[in-house]
């Protein structure tokens, strides 16, 4: 009995400390130092939220770029079934929807060069990336400056200066958030 005491004790403070404490010091911490980051990354827009900074989502029309493929269960990019498609590359099912989206694509993009950016092709792990390569982006601009009724120099210049570039150049790669970029195209017009 006289060691049963101390251990309900200690239970209950360390209960206290790790579920209530901790937590709530992390999130205030969070909400004080990166407010934004904290609540998702929420892009605004005219007073209301477009999307996420760190969420893809689904753009088919002529005159938006693409994003990676989802492979999110039955919706695309659904956060809440986050993961990539699990299929090897020697599955001929990956062959086959690989061989699906590039025809897709070429179908879509007839004036783009013939080699397709593979990440246009293939999902991410996550099945939920939200951005995509300069190449991929300028890959898709005649499509864009076609559909828009806009000069192809200034959809590539609107690419470049949403170009994301690393802190330093060997760690990581340039990116264009495909929400941000067709935002912006929206804006233009």
């Amino acid at each position: 009995m006289s060691q049963l005491r101390p251990a309900i004790v200690l239970l209950l403070v360390l209960t206290l400390l790790t579920g209530a404490v901790y937590p709530l010091l992390t999130t205030g911490l969070a909400q004080w130092w990166f407010p934004s980051q904290a609540n998702g990354s929420l892009i605004e827009q005219d007073g209301a939220v477009r999307g996420s900074e760190q969420i893809g989502q689904a753009f088919n029309q002529p005159g938006h770029f693409w994003g990676r493929p989802s492979a999110t269960g039955d919706a695309p990019y659904n956060a809440l079934a986050s993961s990539g498609s699990n299929l090897a590359g020697s599955n001929p099912a990956l062959d086959r929807a690989v061989a699906e989206r590039v025809a897709a694509l070429r179908a879509a993009n007839p004036q783009a060069p013939k080699a397709v950016p593979v990440e246009l092709v293939t999902a991410s792990a996550s099945g939920l990336d939200p951005d995509i390569s300069p190449e991929a982006a300028l890959w898709q601009a005649p499509r864009i400056a076609a559909a828009r009724n806009m000069a192809l120099k200034d959809v590539e210049a609107l690419i470049v200066r949403h170009t994301e570039r690393p802190l330093l150049p060997f760690v990581g790669e340039e990116t264009v958030n495909v929400l941000r970029l067709n935002l912006a195209l929206d804006d233009l017009q």
